[in-house]
C-alpha cells in the first residue's frame, strides 16, 4: 500500500489560497502610478491626542536639536517651557548664516493650513533638512502645528540669515568642509 504525500495536497491549498487572494482586491500587486506628480501617500502618527503626537514627533524629528538653544550641549535637558524658541548660535556653510527660527512666533502668525502647506512645500537654505520635512504627512504636520501653538507664546524672534560674504555677530558653528591635508 503507498500512501500519498501530503505535499501535493498542501501545494493546491496554497496555490488556491495565492488566486484567491489575487482575485480579490488587497492581495494584488499595487497598481502603477498614474502620473510622476501624483502624491504618495505616508502614514502618520496616532496618539492619545494631535498634541501628544506632536510633541513625540518634535522630539524625535529633531525639532529641538537646533529650534531649542542649548538643547544639544545638554542632552535635552532645557525645561519644556522653553523649548522651539530658537537659537541665536548661526549655522555657517557656503551658503552663509542661518539661524534656528522661534517656531512658538511662527505658529502663532501662520493658519494651520498654512504651516501645512509650508512644511510640505518649502525649500530653504541649509542646514534645515527640507527634503525630509516635505515628506510630512498632513496629520503629522497638523499635530506638530497643535503641539507647538499648546506651547504659548515664549522668546523673541532670531536673527535673520546672513549672504556668504558677511561675518556674523553672533557665536556660530561653522560647517565649511575640511579637506585634510596629503
Amino acid at each position: 500500500m503507498t500512501t500519498s504525500s501530503p505535499r501535493p495536497r498542501l501545494f493546491i491549498s496554497l496555490a488556491s489560497v495565492v488566486l484567491l487572494c489575487l482575485a480579490s482586491t488587497g492581495c494584488g500587486p499595487e497598481p502603477a502610478e498614474s502620473s510622476e506628480t501624483e502624491e504618495v501617500a505616508f502614514s502618520h502618527l496616532v496618539g492619545p491626542s494631535a498634541i501628544e503626537a506632536g510633541r513625540y514627533l518634535a522630539i524625535i524629528g529633531g525639532c529641538n536639536d537646533c529650534h531649542t538653544d542649548g538643547y544639544l550641549q545638554t542632552e535635552g535637558d532645557v525645561p519644556e517651557e522653553l523649548w522651539l524658541t530658537g537659537s541665536p548660535v548661526g549655522w555657517r556653510g557656503p551658503w552663509g548664516t542661518t539661524y534656528p527660527s522661534n517656531l512658538r512666533l511662527t505658529v502663532s502668525e501662520v493658519s494651520e493650513d498654512d504651516w501645512v502647506r509650508t512644511l510640505q512645500a518649502r525649500k530653504a537654505l541649509p542646514p534645515m533638512p527640507w527634503m525630509n520635512v516635505n515628506k510630512i504627512s498632513e496629520p503629522d504636520a497638523r499635530a506638530l502645528y497643535r503641539y507647538i501653538q499648546s506651547l504659548g507664546l515664549a522668546g523673541e524672534r532670531m536673527p535673520v540669515a546672513l549672504p556668504p560674504d558677511q561675518e556674523p555677530t553672533t557665536p556660530y558653528l561653522s560647517l565649511f568642509p575640511i579637506e585634510p591635508s596629503k
